[in-house]
Parts: C-alpha cells; structure tokens; sequence
C-alpha cells in the first residue's frame, strides 16, 4: 500500500473523531480547549489533504478499499475512498476554508455556554466529516452517506439556537427540501443497482454503454434532482436564504466549504453520465441560468446582510449549473474554488459586522463602519470587487470562462449571464456602500460599541481576501497575460472522457481570441458601471419611510415564491390532514376503536345482570339452554 492509502483515511477520521470528542465532554471541556480541538483536527486534516494533492498532481489515481460494507449475492458495495485530482482539490477547499472558519468561531460564538461552545464545535465537525466522506467516497452508496450526513448537520447548525421557534422552522424547511432531492438522488441508485449491479464510479463508467439513452436520461435527471435539492436551484432554493437564521459561521461553511457545492461535486463527478445525456444537460443549463438571475433580482431589494449574500450564493451556484449544463466541467469546479475564497471572506465579514453592532443585521441601521473597522472594511470591499468580476480578482477569471463557454453554446446563455453579472455587482456594491459608506444610522449605545473584531475574526479575513485577490491566477487562460489554464491541466485526466465525448458529438466552434476579449470587455464595463451606479447611489444613504410599491415591493418580498408554495403546498397539505385529523382519525379509526370498548362494556353490565343470586333464575335459563341446544341438535 502506498503513502497516500496508508494515511488519506486519516482526512475524514481526525474531524470524526474530535465530534466524539466534544460532544461527549462538551459538559467537562472548556472554551479554549474545545476550540483548540475543534479547529486542530481540521487544520491536520488540511496537512494531509495537501499531502494527498501533491501525490495526485501528475494525474495519479488512488483507490484504498477498507472494508465491505455490503456484500449479497447480487450487491458488493465496499467502503472504499476514491482519491484523484477533483476529489483533492474539494478536500482542500474544504479543510482549508473550514479552518478558517472554526479559527472563526472560536471568537464568534464566546458568549455561549461553554457545553453550547463544544456542542457547536462538535457539529462543525461533523459537518466537515460528512462533506469530506461524500468527496472522497468510491462509490455513490458512500457518497450518499455522506450526502445525508451534511444535511443532518444542516439541520443541527441552522437551528442551533433552538430556543427561537424561528430557528427551528428554517432548519425543518432546510431538511425537508433536502429530503425531496435526496429521494431523487436514491431512485438513481437504486436504477444503477438495477441496471449494472454496482454503484462503483470506475466500473459505472467503464460499462455505461449497457446502458441505454432512456436508462442515461432518467439517471441523470435524478441525480439532477438530488442536486437541485442540496445545491438549492429552482425549484428547492428556498430554503438556503433562510438558513441565515443559524450563527454566522455556519452560514459560511455551508454557503463556502460545504453542504451547497454537493450538488456541484456530484455531477462533475459523474460527468460521463451527463456527457452522453444532451437533454439532461441542457434542462441543468437552462436551471441553473434561471436560477442565477432570479436570485440575483431578489438580492437587489433584500435589507438582511445575510440575505444578500444568501440570494447572491444561489446566484452564484446558478452560475456552477450553467457551466455544467454546457459542458464546462474545469469552468464549474474552478468557479467552486474561487467562490468558496469570496464567499467565505463575505459572509465572515458579515459576521464581524454583526458582532460589532449587536446583532443586528438590517443593512438601513448601519453605514459609517468604515471608519470603525478598518480590517473588516477593506477585507469586504476586496470580497465585493471580487464577486463583481473585476480583474484581476479571482471570480474574473473562473466566471468569465463560464460565460465564454455559454457564448460557445449558445450566445442567450451568455447575454442572460452578462446581465445577471451587472446585477451581481450592483446588489454587491448596494450592500457596501449602506454597511460601509455614509453616516451611521444606528443607535447611540450602538454607536459607542463599534470597535474592530479580535484577531481570531480578522486574520481569517485578511487570509481569504488573500485568496480571493489571488486565486484565481491559477485558471489564467492561456490567451490572456500568457497563462496556460493550470487547473485545466491538473482536471484534465477527470474529465478527459467527457472532453472526448463532447468533441465527437458536438461540432466545436472555439472563440477567437478578439471574441474572447470583446466578451471579457462588455462583462468588465458592465459590472463597472453598475458598481459605480450603486457606490453613488448607496454611498450616501439616507432612511427611507416610503413604502415600497409595484416591482420593487415583489423583489423585497422575494416574488412572494413562500407565499406561492404555502398556498398551493403547504396549506392544502395542512388541510388534508386537518381533514384526515378530524374525520378519519377521530371519527372514523377512533370511533371504531372506541366503539368497540363501549360495545364490550355495555354487554359486560346487561350479562352481569345475569348473577342476580335467585335460584329460580338460574333454572330457568338452564331449561332455555337445554331447548336450545336440543334443537340445534335436532336440525344439524
């Protein structure tokens, strides 16, 4: 066995075990020692992953078998650990971004309890073991695991504080949304089991030609359906914007190194699988377009800071789709990459803003912060250049090689893109200049407690504002400041079949260079003048009493897509079951049950009459019976 199987069973194991470790001392563990362990076993986790990476860069490709985990006479499904460059790359996004983010909340969350402290603690790592098992399973039974597990600890964190009824509403919504895609993805399983016997990735691919289109199709629209499910596109995206209500750092390691980049790993793994399904890519392109630009309109009006940045990650995500749906593996996994940098350096920021004001969120009560949190601020305003697609920032390069990919497939793909980008930089930059920019319009006693976060919240940022100035320089196309893609090159062995494929059936029409910077340009000038448009707009806000009206009051309230699935869902199901409730269940089941007690009571009291102590009576029924048995006799 080589060093790479002796020790990447290690990567998931170290965070396993540390949950044990905090949730069964959580009541003798202290604050520093639970966060020290927390935090510890992650960053040993990311040594190692970088270890691994190393020992895969030149396209090697590891597989370490541990055990069967089941074996019939018609299913052999080991629990094996499949280690190449994609699932390496996730690994240390994941462990990388979550150290950073426990570092993080080992300040965040000091005013807890210190058996709440450990307990949270415990579930971040859990959270990281389930997502670092579904990337590194062999299999899709073990990435299923895995897949369950992160929204098992979706649930857990989002409704953390569960004291507030809120809390626990969008856990349950976020579980329950999660369970309808995750029904999609088993049926797929399930068909694979059906149809080839195994749910092993080298051998599901090997032998997908004993598959037929009609077994291709309705695979990968099921799988499809479990990633619209954890990656939360249209029609099951809402219930990510309202996963807010749980602490801040967890909102970061869901949004950043977890939980909705699920989705993205699973069909790129299976990229073969979608390659050969052309109606099932282009419905997951046309998805994730929608999805894209109709989150990023309702981020447009939104006032929660979280919420923006909710809206504006199934934006982003709808962007990872449309890059799949065209074929653009290398284009979606690199956007992942960028995005977990930005996207945690964001929602941390955030954070250090809602720590310093005292919870409160509403962007309308803020403005002035930079002056009071010099780090926060410029951390920030590094993140908004950076989602907005500025060169030489990183989401510049992974979003416009998802846009030049929609422009080769289709040239409305790329104009919806453009726009949604311009309102990217726009609602980014809307966010900054009310946080940022202006007066402060809070509270006095707010305002005397503004300071910059301690050094566990700013060193995080100032390390992901790093990355996310940075690096994306790894995707630099080679026709732009002479780069040559490396991150293409180190993927290329994962998805070299699906490259092939796509070739042969797909006529290809590679963009000319002068294309391809005409497009960077309009996408470029674009977000530019949104972002000034906003900075001017924002950048002096003022509290308004004018309630909103017409489209603008639709935005603020998301396009009223609860309300619409509380009536035509959640009500009607509230009904049938009042109904089945009232009817069925205590009219109908009960009162056959308690009928029948009532039926056998009764008759006890008019048999028990029966005993009335006379000895004439009983003669007389012994006579009765007599006659009766006689002439049961007499005609049988």
């Amino acid at each position: 066995m080589n060093n790479t199987l002796q020790i990447v069973w290690l990567i998931p194991f170290l965070p396993l075990i540390s949950f044990l470790i905090n949730g069964l001392g959580r009541n003798q563990l202290s604050k520093t020692l639970s966060g020290f362990i927390g935090s510890g076993v992650i960053l040993a986790s990311f040594l190692i992953s970088i270890f691994v990476f190393f020992q895969v860069k030149n396209g090697n490709t590891h597989v370490a078998h541990y055990f069967d985990f089941i074996n019939t006479a018609t299913l052999k499904v080991g629990f094996d650990f499949q280690i190449d460059q994609l699932s390496s790359l996730f690994l240390l996004i994941i462990t990388g971004v979550g150290f950073l983010i426990h570092v993080y909340s080992t300040s965040y969350m000091h005013e807890e309890e210190p058996k709440d402290f450990a307990k949270f603690f415990a579930y971040l790592n859990l959270f990281v073991f389930s997502m670092l098992l579904l990337v590194m399973g062999g299999n899709y039974i073990i990435m299923f695991i895995g897949w369950e597990g992160v929204g098992l600890c979706s649930y857990l964190l989002i409704g953390f504080w569960f004291k507030d009824n809120s809390n626990n509403d969008a856990a349950r919504k976020a579980f329950i949304m999660n369970r309808i895609g995750d029904f999609g993805f088993l049926l797929a399983v399930f068909w694979l089991v059906a149809k080839l016997g195994t749910t092993d990735y080298h051998d599901v691919f090997s032998n997908i030609d004993k598959l037929s289109l009609f077994d291709i199709t309705g695979i990968t629209l099921l799988l499809f359906v479990g990633a619209i499910g954890k990656s939360a596109q249209i029609p099951l995206y809402t219930w990510l914007p309202d996963a807010m209500a749980g602490p801040t750092p967890v909102s970061a390691l869901i949004h950043a190194a977890t939980m909705v980049t699920a989705g993205i790993y699973m069909i790129a793994r299976s990229n073969i699988l979608f390659t050969m399904a052309p109606f099932a890519q282009s419905l997951i392109a046309v998805i994730g377009l929608a999805t894209a630009f109709f989150a990023a309109t309702i981020a447009l009006k939104q006032n929660d800071i979280k919420k923006v940045l909710a809206y504006s990650t199934v934006s982003q995500l709808g962007y990872m789709f449309l890059a799949l749906g065209v074929g653009a593996y290398t284009g979606a996994v690199f956007h992942v990459m960028t995005h977990a940098f930005f996207k945690a350096l964001l929602f941390l920021g955030a954070g250090s803003v809602i720590h310093a004001m005292g919870g409160e969120q509403d962007m309308r009560n803020m403005g002035g912060l930079k002056k009071y949190m010099s780090i926060t601020h410029i951390t920030f305003l590094l993140g908004c250049l950076t989602i907005a697609g500025m060169p030489p920032f990183a989401a510049f390069f992974s979003k416009d090689q998802i846009l030049a990919k929609a422009f080769e497939s289709n040239p409305v793909y790329w104009a919806v893109g453009v726009i949604t980008a311009f309102m990217t930089a726009f609602y980014m930059f809307r966010l900054y200049g009310m946080t940022f920019l202006g007066k402060f319009r809070g509270t006095h006693e707010q305002e005397h407690h503004l300071h910059e976060s301690p050094s566990a919240i700013t060193l995080p940022l100032i390390i992901l504002a790093v990355l996310a100035v940075a690096g994306g320089w790894i995707g630099i196309p080679e026709m732009f400041m002479h780069g040559g893609d490396r991150l293409e090159a180190f993927l290329e062995p994962v998805f070299s079949k699906s490259n092939e494929l796509s070739a042969s059936l797909h006529a290809q029409h590679e963009l000319s260079h002068t294309t391809e910077y005409t497009l960077m340009a309009v996408s470029v000038i674009g977000a530019l003048i949104a972002l000034m448009y906003a900075w001017n707009k924002y950048g002096k806000y003022q509290k308004s009493t004018t309630e909103e009206t017409g489209i603008r009051k639709a935005l603020a309230n998301k396009w009223y897509v609860d309300e619409f699935y509380d009536a035509i869902i959640v009500k009607p199901i509230q009904s049938i079951a009042g109904f089945l409730n009232s009817i069925v269940e205590k009219k109908a089941i009960d009162g056959f049950v308690n009928g029948v007690g009532k039926a056998v009571n009764y008759s006890s009291r008019q048999i028990r009459l029966l005993q009335n102590g006379q000895v004439s009576s009983y003669m007389l029924l012994m006579v009765v019976a007599t006659l009766i048995l006689f002439i049961i006799q007499l005609f049988l």
